[in-house]
């Protein structure tokens, strides 16, 4: 069974997914997450790679997401990509991926391609509103990231905020099962949870 399971930047995914995670037994499910498969950018001076539109489908390389995804529905194990937002390149290490009853998909753009929609067997969106998704970028930006306030507001008035609504939100369309409130909504965790469970 695999889920793909979209939502703004910030709109509480990762937080549902380790809700779902947690309720299924141990060694059950795998995760690709699609953050790991942005464009390796090394090629570019910092301050260009600095400057890149990460809300774009563009800065994803989908045909090797999909490809892993198809080989994993193969019962073939992966090496996932890892990425780095403080340098925007890609790691010479990757991750191994290996195949499970479950595979959830897991990223801001995931139900806008085409190609991945039609592997997934339930869709999901996370909907929090624009204001508590800010909150959260801020927060994760200075944190984990290294970025300025002004520069996190910068990026988000640019970038963040018209290709949410230009790609992200209009993806919601395609979902199964819309979850509004992200991680705090039990009730829809618990319904997607027991699907997994009936399937598994």
């Amino acid at each position: 069974m695999i889920i793909g399971i979209a939502g703004g930047t910030g709109s509480g995914k990762t937080t549902v997914v380790r809700k779902i995670v947690e309720s299924i037994p141990e060694g059950e499910v795998s995760i690709l997450s699609q953050d790991s498969y942005y464009k390796d950018n090394s090629h570019l001076p910092l301050e260009e790679r600095m400057e890149i539109n990460f809300d774009h489908p563009n800065s994803l390389e989908f045909d090797l997401l999909v490809e892993h995804l198809k080989e994993l529905k193969e019962d073939k194990p992966v090496n996932q990509p890892i990425y780095s937002y403080v340098t925007c390149t890609r790691s010479d290490e990757f991750v191994v991926v290996k195949p499970k009853k479950v595979i959830i998909v897991e990223g801001i753009l995931v139900l806008t391609n085409p190609q991945l929609r039609d592997l997934f067997d339930i869709k999901v969106f996370v909907h929090a509103d624009a204001d508590e998704r800010l909150i959260r970028v801020l927060n994760r930006d200075l944190e984990e990231r290294g970025r300025s306030v002004k520069k996190t507001l910068e990026r988000y008035n640019k970038s963040v905020k018209p290709m949410h609504l230009q790609f992200i939100e209009p993806s919601k369309s395609y979902a199964d099962l819309i979850v509004p409130q992200g991680g705090k909504n039990k009730v829809a965790i618990d319904i997607l949870t027991q699907i997994i469970k009936m399937n598994l």
